[in-house]
C-alpha cells in the first residue's frame, strides 16, 4: 500500500489511490508502449504517474497544487520521462504542451479530481487531438451516467453528446477504501474509444441545443421540451423508429437526436 507525506485538500478532490493493484488494472486497459505520449490530470501522490512511465515513452502531467511540488520529486526521483506541469489543465494549451514531444500513439490516462470530470472530458473533445484512449477513474454516479444505455435513468444530455464521439466502456469498479483519504463515494474506471466513422452531423450546434432542450425536463415528452421547433418534422424522424412525439428524450438513442436535427437543418 503507498503511503503519502501530504495535507490533502478537500477542496481539490484529493483522494489518492493506495492499492497498486488498482493501478496496474488501469494501465492494463490500455495499449500503452514506448511509442506513447500519455497525459495525466492530477498525479496527486504519482502511484499512477510512476506505473504509466514504466510502460510509455513520455508522461506529461499536470497538477494545479504546487504544495504537491516536494513530494511528486521525491516520488519520481529517477524518472527521466516524466514532466510535470504545476498549472491549472483546463486553462492549458494542450496542443502546445505537447508538440515537443515524439510520440505515435497519445493517451489520457488519470484519476481525475471528481468536480471537474465532466470539464476535462469536454477539454479533451474541444483540444481536436485524436487520443487512442481516454481512461478515467470517476465517480460512479457519474461513470453510470456516461457509459449507461438510452431507456435507463441515468441516461441524459451528456450521454448522447459522448455517444456521438466515443464508444463507452465501464471497466471495473474500485471501492471508496482504496483511497487516502476514504471518500464517501465508490469509483468506476471508465475508457473512451474515439469513433473511427462518426455519424454525419449537418449542424452541430443545433445537435447539441436539441439535444440539451430535450432533457431540460427529465419527465416531459419531446412534445413537450421541443414544442419550440418544428414539431411536424421532428414527429416524421420518430415515426421512422417507432416513437411518436409522447416518448421522453431518454428512450431515444444519440443517432435519433442526429437524425432530427438534420431534418431540421432542411
Amino acid at each position: 500500500m503507498e503511503k503519502y507525506n501530504v495535507k490533502f485538500k478537500k477542496k481539490l478532490g484529493q483522494n489518492f489511490l493506495k492499492d497498486v493493484n488498482i493501478v496496474k488494472k488501469i494501465v492494463n486497459s490500455c495499449d500503452i508502449d514506448k511509442n506513447s505520449l500519455v497525459i495525466e490530470v492530477g498525479p496527486g501522490g504519482a502511484i499512477l504517474t510512476k506505473e504509466v512511465a514504466s510502460k510509455a515513452k513520455n508522461v506529461l502531467a499536470y497538477e494545479i497544487d504546487k504544495d504537491l511540488e516536494e513530494e511528486l520529486n521525491s516520488k519520481l526521483l529517477g524518472y527521466s520521462n516524466i514532466d510535470i506541469l504545476f498549472e491549472d489543465f483546463l486553462n492549458s494549451d494542450l496542443e502546445k504542451d505537447i508538440k515537443k514531444y515524439d510520440f505515435s500513439k497519445l493517451f489520457f490516462v488519470s484519476n481525475v479530481p471528481y468536480y471537474i470530470t465532466t470539464p476535462i472530458i469536454l477539454k479533451i473533445i474541444k483540444s481536436k487531438l485524436h487520443f487512442e484512449k481516454v481512461v478515467m477513474m470517476v465517480q460512479k454516479e457519474v461513470g453510470d451516467r456516461f457509459s449507461t444505455k438510452c431507456g435507463c435513468k441515468e441516461y441524459g444530455s451528456i450521454t448522447v453528446f459522448l455517444n456521438y464521439f466515443f464508444d463507452i466502456k465501464k471497466e471495473f469498479a474500485v471501492s471508496r477504501k482504496q483511497f487516502i483519504p476514504e471518500p464517501n463515494v465508490d469509483s468506476v474506471v471508465i475508457s473512451f474509444t474515439e469513433k473511427k466513422e462518426k455519424l454525419f452531423v449537418k449542424d452541430f450546434t443545433l445537435f447539441e441545443k436539441i439535444v440539451k432542450d430535450s432533457f431540460q425536463f427529465k419527465r416531459k415528452t419531446i412534445k413537450n421540451n421541443l414544442k419550440s421547433y418544428n414539431l411536424e418534422k421532428i414527429e416524421k424522424v420518430l415515426i421512422k423508429h417507432g416513437y411518436d412525439l409522447n416518448v421522453r428524450a431518454e428512450k431515444l438513442d444519440y443517432s435519433i437526436f442526429i437524425e432530427i436535427a438534420n431534418e431540421l437543418s432542411k
